[in-house]
C-alpha cells in the first residue's frame, strides 16, 4: 500500500494558484485513474486506487499548507505504513522552473511550509518528494503573492500536460520504485 498526498490550500481563491499544484496534480490523477467521487477521511479528500495490483490511496489535505503533515499523517498512521518506502508527497517549487519535475527520496523542505510540516509529522527528512516547477517569484512580486497568484493564461495552457507527466511519474514511483521514478523524471 502507498500514499500519494498533493499539497494545497483549500478554498475557491486558491484553486488555481501555483502553491496548489500538488492539488491540482491529485486531481488529475483522480481523473485520469477514474477513481470516482472522494472520501472525507484523514483531514483529507481522499481516493482509494489500485495501480498494478498495488493499493493507493490518494489524497488532497484539507489542512491549509501549512498543516498539511498532521493530515498525511493520520493516514501513515491508520495504515501502520512507513514514511520512507509508502509515501510520495506532491507540491510546488519555486526553485525550479515552470514544467520542470524533480523526484528526491530525501532532503529538506528547501523553505516550502508543506513539506517542512510533512517533515516535522514524519520525524525524518527521508520522504520521497515529486516537486512541480512553478518558476521564481518576479523581483517586483514578493513570494507571498506569487505562490498565492494564479498561473498565467501560457502557464495554465501547458498545465494538462505538465499535470500528465507528474502522475505517470508517481505511477512510476509506485510500480517500479523511486530509484527508477528518479532516474526516469530527473533526466527529462
Amino acid at each position: 500500500m502507498k500514499i500519494i498526498a498533493g499539497l494545497g490550500n483549500p478554498g475557491p481563491e486558491y484553486v488555481f494558484s501555483r502553491h496548489n499544484a500538488g492539488w491540482l496534480a491529485a486531481d488529475r490523477m483522480a481523473d485520469l485513474w477514474s477513481c470516482g467521487a472522494p472520501k472525507m477521511q484523514f483531514s483529507s479528500m481522499a481516493w482509494t486506487h489500485y495501480l498494478g495490483g498495488e493499493k493507493i490511496i490518494l489524497l488532497k489535505p484539507l489542512t491549509y499548507m501549512n498543516l498539511s503533515g498532521r493530515a498525511v499523517g493520520e493516514a501513515v498512521r491508520y495504515f501502520s505504513l512507513s514514511w520512507e518506502d509508502d509515501v510520495l508527497i506532491i507540491y510546488d517549487d519555486v526553485s525550479l522552473p515552470f514544467g520542470r519535475l524533480r523526484l528526491r527520496k530525501k532532503g529538506s523542505a528547501g523553505g516550502h511550509k508543506g513539506m517542512a510540516s510533512v517533515i516535522a509529522a514524519a520525524g525524518t527528512a527521508e520522504v520521497c518528494r515529486l516537486r512541480i516547477g512553478v518558476g521564481a517569484a518576479p523581483e517586483q512580486r514578493g513570494m507571498v503573492s506569487w505562490v498565492l497568484g494564479n498561473f498565467a493564461p501560457e502557464e495554465r495552457s501547458g498545465l494538462p500536460d505538465l499535470l500528465d507527466g507528474v502522475a505517470k511519474g508517481a505511477e512510476l514511483w509506485s510500480s517500479e520504485g523511486a530509484e527508477r521514478a528518479m532516474n526516469v523524471i530527473n533526466g527529462s
